[in-house]
């Protein structure tokens, strides 16, 4: 029965099960523009963090849902990737998780990503785009996202 109610450009899917995503308590209306006045996310039990112990392709094991990795700060090359295992019973196959360059870093430098992932890991890589070589503790976020 999906794709059977017309919402003007599309067609809404009736076949989509949970409710829908979206902040419920109270929100500000300005104009004809609705805010919410609260986020989507994470409690902080379900956050935590990590640091690398002894290079930039150490793995590191933190089982929580969403946290901040801390890279060692040993030196990486322009144009050069360095992966590592981010080891986490949180993660389940159909998972996605999901990264963000956030501190410790020259902005712009670096591109991250999941090149790998499976029941409770995944790889993570890091790349330096930045023309030469950089000696930097470099804080991923990560978040994983589950379905269920």
């Amino acid at each position: 029965m999906g794709n059977t109610k017309s919402i003007g450009v599309a067609y809404s899917d009736q076949d989509i099960d949970g409710g829908t995503i979206g902040a419920t308590t109270p929100s500000t209306i300005v104009g004809t523009t609705v805010y919410a006045t609260s986020e989507i996310g994470y409690s902080a039990a379900a956050q935590g963090a990590v640091t690398q112990a002894t290079s930039k392709s150490t793995g590191v094991t933190l089982n929580k849902s969403a946290g901040q990795i801390t890279m060692n700060d040993a030196a990486l090359a322009n144009a050069t990737n360095v992966s590592f295992t981010l080891t986490n019973s949180t993660i389940s196959a159909k998972d996605v998780v999901v990264l963000s360059v956030s501190s410790g870093a020259t902005a712009g430098a670096y591109n991250c990503w999941i090149s790998g992932k499976s029941t409770g890991s995944c790889t993570i890589t890091l790349r330096n785009l930045s023309g030469g070589s950089l000696s930097e503790a470099v804080v991923i976020n990560f978040v994983v996202i589950h379905v269920l």
